[in-house]
């Protein structure tokens, strides 16, 4: 492969630097398989779990049975896991709609909500069918300036508007700069908004699994989430999932079918082994694209670049950002990952206009499943300062090479 020997030498030393991350991570790893693990067992899994059912699907064993596991692994009552969901924002939609009415009003706690929420929302662009067009009001709260959540702020705009009815949590920092929020953060927001009975909704992606609890094990109301990114282990086709109150889980449920079928039908067509099977891995998977994120991190501060989290800092997602400074530098270091994917190597990232964002998108990722973000990717918005996110990682020996080779590719001339 095409790796510099200046970036041979400082990847040695970086995984010198990084051995205690590592050795962390591996703790919670295994806290996370002993937990999935104990919970298969308990829910009495069995390759009967795994057949395919078709039409209406009634009667799905193995449907039934993930959704349980799924309300075990997020500390929930209940959950909603199917393949019908396109992403993680069809997900969270239904979650969304689930809570809200005409006339409430969303309260975002954590700023402004990931580029793709702002139109479901109604923030952004005129959408058929937003929350906006329903009656549904929202206003968001600012960070303080460290990026983190400001619990007093928050406290006074629920006192200040009896429309407030629901709260919004993007655990991941989207295309920001600021820290993913920890389970214990989103636990003190928990209990600002319950003080009032209100309904806590928090956007999980990327962050499953990173840390040994989920937010439903600190109260958070509804859960929601991708299986192409943590949950599915890298071997999930397709899909999200929904956790939370029974009540909230079968109002999405409507949401995602119809009023009065919900959950009771939705074919699995065979894909059930593989999201049993990706759940299964999930600890592990994450695992590996936390390493790879951290050997980022300390790979580009060796070369003198800002990066965030870095690499001695606390993780609660999988996103990396490296900053860059210049598009050449951001469209060499994507195309720098794109060279170290196992499928569509050859290919060159080029910015675009991508379908919900507000400037072109330049995106690197040859994944065996398209758009899996638990696979290595990076992607990264057009404008200043030029900060690369990075994600995913499936094996960290392969997470490990791709980094090494977006850093030579950086350090050729064009």
């Amino acid at each position: 492969m095409n790796i510099s020997n200046n970036v041979r030498n400082l990847s040695a030393q970086a995984m010198i630097d990084i051995a205690p991350q590592f050795a962390l991570i591996d703790d919670i790893a295994q806290m996370n398989t002993e937990k999935v693990l104990g919970a298969f067992q308990h829910r009495r899994v069995s390759d009967v779990c795994f057949n395919e059912t078709t039409g209406y699907g009634y009667n799905d064993r193995g449907r039934e049975v993930l959704d349980q596991l799924y309300g075990d692994m997020m500390g929930t009552d209940a959950a909603l896991v199917r393949a019908g969901f396109v992403n993680g924002t069809h997900a969270i939609t239904a979650a969304l709609f689930a809570a809200l009415r005409p006339g409430d009003t969303l309260l975002s706690a954590t700023s402004a909500p990931y580029d793709t929420l702002r139109g479901v929302i109604g923030i952004t662009g005129v959408h058929r069918g937003s929350l906006r067009e329903y009656g549904i009001l929202y206003s968001q709260v600012a960070l303080d300036a460290a990026g983190k959540p400001d619990f007093a702020a928050i406290a006074q705009a629920i006192d200040a508007d009896n429309s407030v009815s629901a709260v919004f949590i993007q655990r991941s920092r989207g295309y920001s700069q600021r820290p993913a929020l920890t389970v214990a953060e989103i636990g003190q927001i928990v209990d600002i908004a319950h003080r009032r009975n209100l309904t806590v909704i928090v956007d999980n992606c990327y962050g499953e699994f990173t840390e040994t609890i989920e937010p439903g094990s600190v109260g958070a109301d509804l859960i929601a989430g991708s299986l192409i990114k943590n949950p599915g282990g890298g071997i999930a086709p397709a899909g999200g999932y929904v956790a939370g109150r029974e009540d909230l889980v079968e109002a999405a449920a409507f949401r995602l079918t119809a009023p009065g079928i919900g959950a009771e039908c939705g074919a699995t067509l065979g894909v059930n082994r593989l999201l049993f099977q990706g759940l299964f891995m999930a600890p592990h998977v994450t695992a590996q694209a936390m390493k790879t994120a951290v050997f980022c991190a300390r790979l580009f501060e060796l070369l003198g670049y800002k990066t965030s989290p870095g690499s001695q800092d606390m993780r609660s997602d999988i996103i990396q950002t490296v900053e860059l400074g210049s598009p050449e530098l951001l469209q060499k270091f994507c195309r720098g990952i794109q060279m170290g994917a196992p499928v569509d190597s050859f290919v060159t990232p080029e910015p675009w206009d991508m379908p919900g964002y507000d400037c072109p998108v330049i995106m690197a990722a040859g994944a065996f499943i398209q758009g899996a973000s638990i696979e290595l990717s990076a992607d990264a918005p057009l404008r200043e300062p030029y900060r690369a996110y990075l994600q995913g990682g499936i094996t960290f020996e392969s997470g490990k090479l791709g980094i090494m080779l977006a850093a030579s590719a950086m350090e050729r001339t064009p």
